[in-house]
C-alpha cells in the first residue's frame, strides 16, 4: 500500500523523519518499560528482606521468647510492649509475635491479640525463614517470618514482620517522574538528531519521493547499458563505482566486470598506462586519446560533487583506420598523378623518337621503362610473399618516389605467405613506413629500407630511416598515445600511430623498440613470435 493511500506525506524526507521519530518514541517507551520492570522486583526485594531483618533482629532478644513461655495473651505483656516498641523504632508496619499454636501474642490493633494470625505460619514455627508479598489483615505488605528460639534453641513461636506495600509503591511512582524526564530529554535529542539528518537527506535527495528516486534508479541503469557509449564512475578514492556494458566491451573486460569491478581500484583493473592516467585524472584535458588493446579511444572526464569522477569513453578505431587509409589513398594518388605527368613526358619522347625514325631507339627506351616498373614490383613479391604485405609496400614505393626517397628492400628481407594476422602486420608496417618517409625526406642522403624475415614462427621486421634519428633519452616516450613532432591533420589526431604499433605487437605477445640504424638515422624493430602458421 502507498503512502499516498496512507495518508503519509510523499515527500522522501518527510517519511524519513517521521518513521525516525516513532522509533525514537518506540525506543523511549521501550526503554523506560525495561527499566521500571525490574525496578519493581528490586523494590520488593528490597521491601522483604528489610522485614526479614526486622523480624531476625527481634527474635534475637531473649527476653521476646521468654515473655511468651512466661505470660498469656494481653495487651499489656511485656511482649506486646516489646513488639511495639521495635515496630514504632524501625518504622514497620506490624510486628507479630505468635505461640506454637499460631496464637497472637502482639498486634498494632489491640483487639486482635489472642487471635490466630490469618496467613499459615507453619514454615516459620519449622524453623526455616519466609520473605513474602501477601494479603493480611492489615492489606497488602512485604512480610519476613523467623522463628523464635527459647535460650535452650528450642522453638517457642514465630516473629512476623510487615513494610507496607504503599511504600514500596510510592517509591516505584516516585521514581517515575525522574525517569521520564531522562527519557523524554533523550527523545528530544533524538528528535532534534531526526531533524538534523532529515534535513541532509533533503538536500542530497533534492526534495524528491521514494517512487521518484527509484524511477530515477531504474532510468539510470536502463540509460548506461542501453547506450553505445561507454561510461565509468569512480569514487574519490579511485576505485570503480560503475562500468557499463559498452564500456566493458571497449576496455577488454570480462562480460561479467559490470558487477565484479565495482569496489576494485582503477589500475588493479585496467593495469597502470595512459587509459588509466586519462581516467583517474592524472592525466588532463578534453577528447584525450588513448588506446586501450586494438582500440583507439576518445575518453572525456566529469568530476562530480562529492569528489569523484565520471568519465565516458567513445570507440575511435574505425574512424583512424579511414583516416589512415584516407592519408594512404592521398600519398597514392599524389604518386599516380606524378605518373601521370611523368607518363606524358615519356609519350612525348617516344612520339619524339618515332617522327625522327629512330625506332631501334624507341623500342630500348619503352622496354626500359616498363622493366623498371615491373621490377620494382617483381622484386617485392618475390620476396614478401603475402599479396597485402606486398600490395602495401608497392604503394608506398610509388609513394616514396614521388617524394625522392628510395624505398628498398634488405637483401636478408624474405617473408612466405603463412601469416596469421596479415591485417596486423599491414598496420604495423604502415605506420613505421610512413614515418620513416617523413623523417627522411629532406635528409642529406634520402633513404627508407624495409627488412621483413621468419625465424620459425616468429616475424621480424625492421624498418631503417636516414632520417635525424630517435634521442635515447626518447625511445620510450614516442610510444606513449599523443606524442609527435607532426602538426596534426584535419580530419585526425597525432601521436597514435607507433603506440598502436606497440599496442599490436604486445597484443600477439611481441616487442617494438626504438633504436639507431647502423648508418645514423633511426631504426625500428618489431617482434611477433607465433605470427605464422
Amino acid at each position: 500500500m502507498s503512502a499516498r493511500r496512507l495518508g503519509l506525506p510523499r515527500r522522501a524526507v518527510s517519511q524519513i523523519l517521521l518513521t525516525q521519530l516513532a522509533i525514537a518514541a518506540g525506543v523511549a517507551v521501550l526503554a523506560t518499560g525495561l527499566f521500571l520492570a525490574p525496578l519493581s522486583a528490586q523494590l520488593d526485594d528490597q521491601a522483604m528482606r528489610r522485614a526479614l531483618a526486622i523480624a531476625q533482629s527481634a527474635a534475637a532478644d531473649p527476653a521476646l521468647a521468654a515473655g511468651v513461655l512466661s505470660s498469656g495473651a494481653s495487651a499489656d505483656s511485656p511482649v506486646q510492649s516489646s513488639a511495639e516498641r521495635i515496630r514504632r523504632a524501625t518504622g514497620a508496619e506490624y510486628v507479630v509475635v505468635l505461640d506454637l499454636d499460631g496464637i497472637r501474642r502482639s498486634h498494632p490493633s489491640a483487639d486482635r491479640i489472642g487471635l490466630p494470625v490469618s496467613t499459615d505460619p507453619s514454615d516459620a514455627l519449622a524453623g526455616r525463614e519466609v520473605m513474602e508479598i501477601d494479603e493480611g489483615t492489615l492489606g497488602r505488605s512485604a512480610r519476613g517470618k523467623v522463628p523464635l528460639l527459647a535460650a535452650d534453641g528450642e522453638i517457642v513461636g514465630a516473629v512476623s514482620v510487615g513494610i507496607a506495600y504503599d511504600s514500596v509503591r510510592d517509591r516505584l511512582l516516585g521514581a517515575i517522574p525522574g525517569l521520564l524526564a531522562y527519557a523524554g530529554g533523550a527523545l528530544a535529542a533524538g528528535a532534534l538528531a531526526a531533524y538534523l539528518l532529515s534535513r541532509r537527506i533533503q538536500r542530497q535527495t533534492r526534495d524528491l519521493a521514494f517512487s521518484d528516486i527509484a524511477g530515477l534508479l531504474a532510468e539510470r541503469e536502463a540509460m548506461l547499458h542501453s547506450i553505445r557509449e561507454g561510461v565509468i564512475a569512480l569514487a574519490p578514492d579511485g576505485r570503480i563505482r560503475l562500468v557499463n556494458d559498452e564500456a566493458a566491451r571497449l576496455l577488454g573486460l570480462a562480460p561479467d566486470a559490470t558487477d565484479g569491478c565495482a569496489g576494485r581500484p582503477l589500475e588493479d583493473v585496467l593495469g597502470a598506462g595512459r587509459t588509466a592516467d586519462v581516467l583517474s585524472g592524472r592525466v588532463t584535458g578534453r577528447d584525450l586519446l588513448t588506446v586501450q588493446g586494438p582500440r583507439v579511444l576518445v575518453a572525456n572526464r566529469m568530476p562530480t560533487e562529492d569528489g569523484g569522477a565520471v568519465a565516458t569513453l567513445r570507440d575511435r578505431t574505425e574512424l583512424e583506420h579511414l583516416g589512415r587509409e584516407l592519408d594512404s589513398t592521398r600519398g597514392l594518388i599524389d604518386a599516380l598523378r606524378a605518373q601521370d605527368h611523368e607518363h606524358a613526358n615519356r609519350l612525348h619522347t617516344l612520339l619524339g623518337l618515332l617522327e625522327l625514325g629512330l625506332h631501334e631507339e624507341a623500342v630500348e627506351f619503352v622496354t626500359e621503362v616498363a622493366g623498371v616498373h615491373r621490377t620494382t614490383a617483381e622484386q617485392i613479391t618475390e620476396k614478401v610473399r603475402d599479396p597485402l604485405l606486398a600490395s602495401l609496400l608497392v604503394g608506398k614505393a610509388a609513394v616514396a618516389a614521388e617524394r625522392g626517397v628510395p624505398l628498398r628492400l634488405a637483401g636478408s628481407t624474405l617473408l612466405p605467405d603463412r601469416l596469421v594476422d596479415p591485417g596486423g602486420l599491414v598496420t604495423i608496417l604502415g605506420n613505421l613506413v610512413d614515418n620513416a618517409l617523413d623523417a627522411a625526406a629532406g635528409s642529406a642522403a634520402p633513404l627508407v629500407e624495409v627488412e621483413l624475415r621468419a625465424e620459425g614462427r616468429t616475424a621480424v621486421l625492421r624498418v631503417r630511416d636516414s632520417g635525424p634519428g630517435v634521442p635515447a633519452a626518447r625511445r620510450e616516450e614516442i610510444f606513449t598515445e599523443g606524442w609527435s613532432t607532426k602538426q596534426p591533420k584535419a580530419h585526425r589526431e597525432r601521436g597514435l600511430g607507433l603506440a598502436l604499433v606497440r599496442r599490436l605487437a604486445e597484443r600477439q605477445g611481441g616487442s617494438a623498440r626504438a633504436g639507431e640504424a647502423a648508418d645514423g638515422g633511426a631504426e625500428f624493430s618489431v617482434v611477433l613470435p607465433e605470427a605464422l602458421r
